[in-house]
């Protein structure tokens, strides 16, 4: 069987659909989620087996056979700990195969298969009875569903059908409650990644300020979360504006709905301010007294900072209201967490919703362009008015009057820059349909539109009727583009140079001129663990899991940098030893690849 795989090519920035047969090695899949965190994360493996333990008992107490459903087993951890902690059987469901199939494995070498089935279905489909694939309901139902929203992963859904359908009426569960809490800020740097700011540029005639269409500043955003680590982002970035509070709990043990809801909290704020940014986490308890506690909470709201657990699966929650608004210390609010089965989302009222009657407001939805095409950093990006200045000094050296300036970057201000900045002629390529909607609405809410020419079309297609005829004597690039996963990926630069080669003309001026690789070998605190092999897991053989991931070793934190891991779990480096640190680079003109590879070593030949 033949499976097709969507790849973005990052070097002509197209999608590319390639054939693949049956065999297709999906653990760089694997490799590239958080399996590998999650089996190190030291204090949730505890709590979930504290909490089993004590599920598994509570169930015998009552002279009960311990049957276990688990839903998404994934390396098979949680069912191995239940048979340890003995449950009678276990039923682990995961549905991605390769996973599947990586569990039966490890439950196999660990010696507990005649304990364990191993389920490849999604649980919607799981059936009871003789022929099914459970013969009966069971007594202990344990979960591992939770994203950084918490319900994010289809939690909602999978616990409200397992209710419904898997378990028996007030089985155990593990965990056995989660609780979502949120605090109210104000942050300039956090509401910069949603918004677009005002860009002041300083030229000849004066301050020019490129402003933000009024459709972007009217528009909600995009309903997606921002992850992540709120323990790294500096107190002074941000104001409190109210207390911790806990906006809403799920009790798993019982019947869950994942139908809409909303939730509010009356508060006083701290301080006068403007309401932009939400932050918020989730703790679970593992038992029903809440003994039991796996928390996210970043440093400032947690109980013992001291015992604070780095981890990179789970994180903290940014979430922007839909518009800024003013709020007055000790005047009382109301703050509203509204949910469906998937998304969490908040607004602020000034009177009670049961009050007022009002009707809770559907998930935001973008309408302006902006918040499906530039990500969260993109948004950090074009605001940060240090980098702005940058470019505007880059342009000024070599921008002359009669100057035909040719910008390839994807949503990019630099030919409004350019413009600004004296450019005789600017033409900007938007190689898709939606960029070019939303440049053409900055465009025209700068009066530039007529002044600013945007070409629809990939660089590769250009004519010169695109150009007016002209030959381009400047082209610039940020560079940054859409389909660029990896920092490096933004080198499309180079092949678009080359693509409009024949457009340029005698002493063109090309920006950036030149690009440089910077690497450091360090040692990470963390973050080594989210591709360091784990082996054993509180007493579990999961090396299997170990063969799977070792193979892929860069890390993309937003496609700022990148970390390279090396395969070999402990590189020691004495210190004034002879190591050396090797790299190739390697562009595949004809596939658009552009990959590299990184070895420590005492001599180029020798690598770890």
């Amino acid at each position: 069987m033949k499976v097709f795989c969507g790849r973005a090519n990052p070097t002509t920035g197209s999608v590319e659909w390639l054939e693949e047969d049956e065999h297709y090695d999906y653990h760089q899949e694997i490799a590239r989620s958080s399996y590998a965190d999650m089996l190190h994360d030291k204090d949730r493996n505890i709590k979930y087996y504290q909490g089993i333990r004590a599920a598994v008992s509570r169930v015998k107490d009552r002279g009960q056979k311990a049957l276990v459903l688990d839903i998404g087993t994934g390396t098979g951890l949680l069912s191995m700990m239940a048979v340890a902690a003995g449950a009678d059987f276990c039923y682990a469901i995961e549905v991605f195969k390769p996973m599947a199939d990586a569990a039966v494995k490890i439950v196999e070498k660990n010696g507990f298969s005649d304990k364990i089935k191993i389920i490849n279905k999604h649980s919607t489909e799981v059936t009871i009875g003789p022929d099914g694939d459970m013969p009966c309901r069971a007594n202990i139902l344990i979960t591992e569903l939770f994203d950084t929203e918490l319900i994010g992963e289809g939690a909602l859904p999978s616990y409200e059908h397992a209710h419904r359908h898997l378990v028996q009426e007030n089985c155990e569960a593990v965990p056995h409650r989660a609780t979502v809490y949120a605090q109210l800020v104000e942050s300039r740097r956090m509401w910069s990644w949603n918004k677009l700011f005002p860009v002041r540029v300083q030229t000849g005639h004066g301050e020019q300020v490129i402003i933000p269409p009024l459709e972007l500043e009217r528009c909600p955003g995009a309903p997606s979360v921002y992850d992540i680590q709120l323990n790294q982002v500096s107190p002074t970035d941000f104001t409190a504006l109210s207390d911790v509070m806990p906006m809403f709990s799920v009790d798993f043990s019982k019947q869950v709905s994942s139908s809409a809801a909303c939730h509010s909290r009356q508060f006083e704020p701290l301080a006068s301010g403007r309401a932009q940014v939400v932050l918020s986490w989730w703790d679970i308890e593992m038992d029903p007294e809440g003994k039991i506690k796996c928390t996210m909470a970043p440093f400032w709201a947690h109980s013992d900072p001291e015992e604070l657990q780095w981890r990179d699966h789970w994180m903290q929650c940014v979430y922007f209201l839909p518009q800024e608004e003013p709020v007055v210390q000790g005047s009382s609010l109301f703050l509203l967490a509204h949910h469906d089965d998937y998304c969490v989302w908040y607004s602020l009222q000034k009177t009670s919703p049961e009050k007022n009657g009002r009707v809770s407001p559907p998930r935001p939805v973008c309408d302006c362009q902006a918040h499906l095409l530039w990500t969260r950093p993109r948004f950090g990006e074009i605001n940060d008015q240090d980098r702005t200045e940058r470019y505007v000094q880059a342009l000024r050296t070599v921008l002359k009057p009669d100057s035909v300036c040719l910008c390839v970057s994807d949503g990019s201000l630099l030919s409004l820059l350019a413009h600004h900045l004296g450019a005789e002629q600017v033409f900007t390529i938007e190689s898709s349909a939606a960029s070019h909607r939303l440049m053409k609405k900055i465009f025209k809410a700068n009066h530039v539109e007529d002044k600013v020419h945007i070409i629809e079309k990939r660089p590769e297609l250009l004519t010169s009727a695109d150009l007016e005829g002209e030959k381009v004597s400047l082209l610039v690039g940020e560079p940054f583009f859409t389909t660029s996963l990896l920092p490096w990926h933004n080198l499309y630069f180079w092949y678009v140079r080359t693509a409009v080669d024949r457009h340029l003309g005698p002493g063109v001026v090309v920006l950036p001129q030149a690009a440089s690789l910077h690497a450091v070998v360090v040692e990470f605190r963390d973050l080594w663990r989210i591709r360091s092999p784990c082996g054993n897991c509180e007493g579990f053989d999961v090396h299997i899991m170990d063969d799977m991931i070792k193979g892929d070793c860069c890390w993309n934190p937003h496609c700022k940098q990148a970390v390279y891991f090396f395969t070999s779990p402990d590189c020691r480096v004495p210190q004034g030893g002879p190591r050396t640190v090797s790299y190739t680079v390697e562009f595949h003109p004809h596939t658009g690849d552009i990959s590299m590879d990184f070895t420590l070593s005492d001599t180029l030949e020798d690598g770890c």
